[in-house]
């Protein structure tokens, strides 16, 4: 029991990522370095490297490629597939290279004619099991099960093919199709579902043969306490996990001749949907995007950073509210620390498991649904549409935000604020589907009146993003003074990066400045914030938020923050469930890169960086939203509410 309990892999499934296992290795390590080396010889290149690490990490380093299927850069070891055999001279059998661990000198071949063998029976045995046609999946010409076949030179079905489906296909869910006929059970999405997010809807039933990968009890996935986060999606090597697509229904929409359709655009999917169209991760298509997208036939393309430059304003602003009703008035009713809530996925999770804390969450609505509101209001009004013939689309890096549009209460326009949400994955499929070439589109800008944003609302795509860019607004609020005062070139550097639970702490000076006309119906000074150190905390992944919310439950450093940033996917939405596949550390932050790079070009241009510096935001609150941020309007329009069930209500 003493060894389970301080060894993370002794019950035989490693809990520590692949990607923080990957070390580089010097090979001209001196004799002084010896006693902490062993010594290995990999296809006859020499190697040492520290104790432990495993074949197949020692060969990544000598530039040895060595086939995977369940192993993955994100996930705790599993050794399920075999596809990674390799033969070590003196082993009776073939061992699985991802989970052997070096701990004495050892010659390996990785690609001997038993090896190969090995593979390609694994492999067909696999595809005896595998049914579907590969020219009508998702995955088709991105799977890796087909691209490992081509390798192998599987050329007929040694061990047969199933005839026809045996399972199935679960569509329960907005955000997650399964399709069972297409699993090989290499339990990528168990291992994220419950390592990864710590949710725990997938896992392994069954034994030998009658193994499957199954929900509680098999009940469809819309039926448990799925946050629809996506990631499963992101891991999975075939087709069997794909995103409920509903591209058809757009372009229904954009062939009607009666509809205005419009499509908003996140700041994530510009950063990954290059790699859709072969570039490098991390290559901006911005505005090549919206070029392509108003060819596929959308009547305007406007940009959500403006409606995060909204929230931003609004949640701000509620976050002042908060901190004066309780350090002030002593009225509890509007608990802090405030959570964020603009992450759908995030927000699904607390109500599942959090819900006593639901009191915490900001009324805010998500980017995306703030943005569909207002396009059935506002911009109807001044442009006399019928909000009825108006097609809301939004481009988002997520799935979560298709469960989020459909959620019932989402509708305070009057009508459904945002009628189908896309991923990356399947904007890029009917770019292509146009027959448009994106890298090669000509540069255009977003349309008016929502093309107008700043650098904090492109932020949001990066985890500690939405807190950077409330920061930036909150403290030139307060103290009337530009946040490059306290922080150089207004970059919040304390709560960025990818550390899965940042804390920070912020200390107002002695002298303020006076309250901004915006807001000055809601607190008649800021003497009460003189010297005041207020404590922020990020983290992204929900297994990540659950270490917040416990340390939370129990008083730690957490429990005495004001503002609290919580995303459910590893990096923020750049790793979003509906972002190009493969994912990996390092496609995220080379994505991150982009993000930042485009905030920083703003500076560089002369254009605004902060949200309460928005003219296109001001415009609103001046033409429309007249009461101002967590006004009777903008409340009923732009904010949720919650019962003590945990339920929104409108």
């Amino acid at each position: 029991m003493t060894e389970k309990k301080n060894n993370p892999c002794a019950d035989g499934t490693c809990r520590v990522p692949t990607s923080q296992r990957l070390q580089t290795f010097d090979t001209s390590a001196d004799s002084g370095d010896i006693g902490a080396l062993v010594s290995a010889t990999i296809d006859e290149q020499e190697i040492k490297v520290p104790m432990g690490t495993t074949i197949l990490d020692a060969a990544k380093s000598l530039g040895i490629r060595i086939p995977t299927l369940c192993n993955h850069d994100d996930l705790c070891i599993a050794g399920v597939c075999r596809i990674c055999v390799v033969e070590v001279e003196g082993q009776r059998t073939l061992q699985a290279s991802c989970a052997y661990p070096i701990t004495q000198p050892i010659v390996v071949h990785t690609h001997t004619r038993k090896v190969r063998q090995a593979r390609r029976h694994i492999l067909d045995l696999m595809l005896s099991e595998h049914y579907g046609e590969c020219y009508a999946c998702f995955r088709n010409n991105n799977c890796e099960l087909q691209a490992l076949a081509k390798e192998y030179g599987v050329d007929f079905f040694r061990f047969g093919h199933p005839e026809k489906p045996r399972h199935t296909i679960d569509n329960s869910s907005y955000s997650v199709i399964r399709d069972m006929d297409k699993c090989i059970q290499c339990r990528r999405c168990v291992r994220t579902c419950i390592d990864l997010q710590e949710v725990g809807v997938l896992e392994a039933v069954g034994r030998g043969k009658d193994t499957a990968i199954a929900t509680y009890l098999d009940k469809p996935l819309g039926d448990v306490v799925c946050i629809n986060c996506g990631q499963c999606i992101n891991r999975c090597p075939t087709g069997a996990l794909r995103a409920n697509d509903s591209t058809d229904e757009v372009w229904a929409a954009i062939d009607d001749p009666t509809k205005h359709v419009i499509m908003q655009t996140a700041p994530s999917p510009r950063a990954g949907i290059g790699e859709e169209f072969g570039l490098e991760p991390g290559t901006p298509m911005t505005w090549q995007m919206n070029t392509a997208l108003r060819r596929c036939g959308f009547d305007m393309v406007f940009d959500t950073n403006f409606t995060a430059d909204l929230t931003i304003i609004e949640e701000g602003t509620e976050l002042l509210i908060r901190l004066y009703k309780n350090l002030v008035e002593g009225d509890g009713s509007m608990p802090v620390p405030q959570f964020t809530s603009c992450s759908p996925g995030w927000v699904k999770y607390i109500e599942h498991f959090y819900p006593e804390y639901l009191s915490h969450v900001s009324s805010a609505k998500s980017p995306q649904q703030m943005f569909g509101a207002l396009i059935k209001t506002w911009y109807a009004q001044i442009n006399n549409i019928d909000p009825a013939s108006i097609v809301s689309v939004a481009l988002m890096p997520c799935s979560a935000k298709k469960y989020e549009c459909n959620r019932p209460e989402m509708c305070d326009s009057g009508y459904k604020d945002i009628d189908y949400g896309l991923t990356t994955r399947e904007c890029a499929q009917m770019i292509r589907e146009a027959g448009i070439d994106l890298p090669e589109m000509p540069k255009s800008e977003f349309d008016e009146p929502f093309g107008t944003a700043t650098g904090s609302g492109i932020i949001f795509g990066a985890t500690g993003g939405v807190m950077e860019a409330a920061l930036r607004t909150v403290l030139e609020l307060v103290t009337g003074k530009k946040v490059e005062d306290f922080y150089e070139h207004a970059d919040i550097i304390p709560v960025r990066g990818f550390d899965g639970c940042k804390y920070a702490e912020i200390t107002f000076p002695d002298e303020l400045g006076p309250v901004p006309e915006l807001i000055a119906h809601l607190v008649p000074n800021w003497d009460w914030l003189k010297g005041v150190t207020v404590k922020v905390g990020v983290a992204h992944g929900t297994a990540n938020a659950k270490k917040v919310m416990d340390d939370i439950k129990a008083g730690g450093k957490f429990s005495q923050c004001h503002f609290i940033e919580f995303m459910a996917c590893p990096g923020g939405c750049l790793g979003g469930g509906g972002q190009p596949i493969p994912t990996t550390p390092e496609i995220r932050k080379a994505r991150a890169k982009a993000i930042y790079a485009e905030d920083k070009a703003y500076g560089e241009a002369g254009k605004a960086r902060k949200s309460h510096e928005n003219p296109a935001v001001l415009r609103v609150y001046g033409e429309f939203l007249k009461d101002g941020p967590c006004g009777h309007l903008s409340h009923k329009l732009l904010h949720t509410e919650y019962t003590p069930r945990g339920k929104y209500i409108g």
